[in-house]
């Protein structure tokens, strides 16, 4: 998505922070362009680097590659799905900033579980002997297999790819297709304990993602680094109901934000109650990782939805701002009413724009008749709270020279989606 590819509808619309199919159409394809501007940029490194790594790791990584190549001219809408999966960005973020060396090294491994799900997902055949000397290979969007032996066999079973860990700790046989994950303990394919599956969230295909070695950057979220949790400390039927009511919430309230919060969010992937401070669960947005939303379990259905709303706009900016600059570099720093510290320009945008799409979400859910009456009170209590909050930080915004002119044009559409939000209220009253 460059400059000139963002029509000018969806600009507006990405502005106004409200959902159609165009906007989450333009946003996948940014996120997916980006993906294959890291996937080239690991390639040169390797090819860089390549007399310097060792035999064991150069010969893996080609192995990989072309097993993933191989997969995509099988099937490229597949093979999207897990070059696109949050954790995928994640991990090539992190490989890329590696400093050459048994680190970098140990990244590159991580190619081999991408490029297994990839070819199970194509329907693509595979034989041979794996490296996994991590003794964990993550499996992007479906879980982990322990190999405490430091490899795994792939090779083919019913039209389906079966991963053996060479000492027989564990088995699984991979679907071809995503249909929602499945508690592992309970799948039939498995064999042994070696095998831990991420579980389904109810509703659409989105994934509780406790497992995945990059869910979670090093050392953690926030100020307070807060860590993943771990699957043993996950309350899946928690999670589950809180998620299913969540999404009740937002059908309820707007159409538009269930069908976008479906579209653009892959993956829930459960904080640490650690560094929790006055109940409020902490939600975070990793911009490598886009589709993910990181949070520790909300204390209720109405948390997690406006947690799913914001998160999403988090990641629907990034995702712009990475393809059109909506900011330039500066040292002014500035003050929001909801946040205690000075932030840069960039980060005034990011926080403003979340929650301008909070007061869209909380003004049509005060009048959802369908809505509980909880909602619909908790929505109104919470629009008068912040709308003048909003208000001023754009103000701030409006009167930046930190914006490019893509930026300021954007935040003037905001202004007036911020604006027309006040003039529907006044008459309506």
């Amino acid at each position: 998505m460059t400059r000139a590819s963002v029509p000018p509808e969806v600009l507006t619309a990405l502005a106004g922070t409200r959902p159609t199919p165009a906007v989450t159409e333009a946003l996948r394809a940014a996120v997916h362009a980006r993906r294959m501007l890291l996937f080239k940029a690991l390639l040169v490194r390797v090819e860089r680097e390549h007399a310097h790594l060792p035999q064991p790791v150069r010969r893996g990584f080609e192995d990989d590659w072309a097993l993933l190549e191989r997969a995509e001219r099988t099937d490229a809408g597949a093979v999207r799905e897990v070059l696109d999966y949050p954790t995928t960005g994640a991990w090539l973020t992190e490989a890329l900033a590696a400093p050459a060396g048994p680190e970098f090294e140990a990244h590159l491994a991580h190619l081999t579980g991408v490029a297994v799900v990839a070819a199970a997902r194509a329907g693509c055949s595979a034989t041979g002997t794996l490296r996994v000397p991590s003794g964990l290979l993550g499996l992007p969007g479906l879980g982990v297999l322990r190999c405490p032996s430091g490899r795994a066999r792939v090779g083919g079973r019913d039209g389906r790819l079966r991963l053996v860990e060479a000492a027989g700790h564990g088995a699984v046989d991979l679907p071809r297709r995503r249909t929602g994950a499945q508690d592992g303990t309970r799948d039939p394919a498995v064999r042994g304990s070696g095998w831990s599956a991420l579980r389904a969230l109810p509703g659409g295909t989105a994934v509780l993602d406790d497992l995945d070695p990059y869910r979670v950057p090093h050392p953690g979220i926030g100020p307070t680094a807060v860590p993943a949790a771990d699957r043993a400390h996950t309350d899946h039927p928690a999670w589950a109901g809180r998620w299913r009511r969540a999404r009740a919430l937002l059908s309820a309230t707007d159409q538009g934000r269930i069908f976008e919060t479906d579209a653009l969010v892959h993956a829930l992937v459960p904080l640490a109650a650690a560094g929790r401070a006055g109940g409020v669960p902490t939600g975070a947005t990793v911009r490598s990782a886009p589709g993910a939303v990181l949070t520790q379990l909300p204390g209720g259905a109405a948390e997690l939805a406006e947690t799913l709303v914001h998160e999403t706009h988090h990641t629907k900016l990034a995702a712009l701002d990475d393809s059109v600059p909506l900011c330039r570099p500066g040292g002014t720093m500035h003050r929001v009413a909801w946040r205690p510290d000075p932030r840069p320009a960039s980060a005034v945008l990011q926080g403003t724009y979340a929650h301008l799409a909070l007061l869209d979400l909380w003004w049509r859910a005060q009048r959802a008749s369908g809505a509980p009456a909880t909602w619909r009170q908790r929505a109104a209590e919470r629009y008068g709270r912040y709308r003048e909050q909003v208000g001023e930080a754009l103000s701030v915004l409006r009167g930046s020279d930190e914006l490019t002119c893509t930026g300021r044009h954007f935040v003037e559409e905001m202004h007036r989606h911020h604006a027309d939000l006040g003039t529907v209220v006044r008459n309506s009253t």
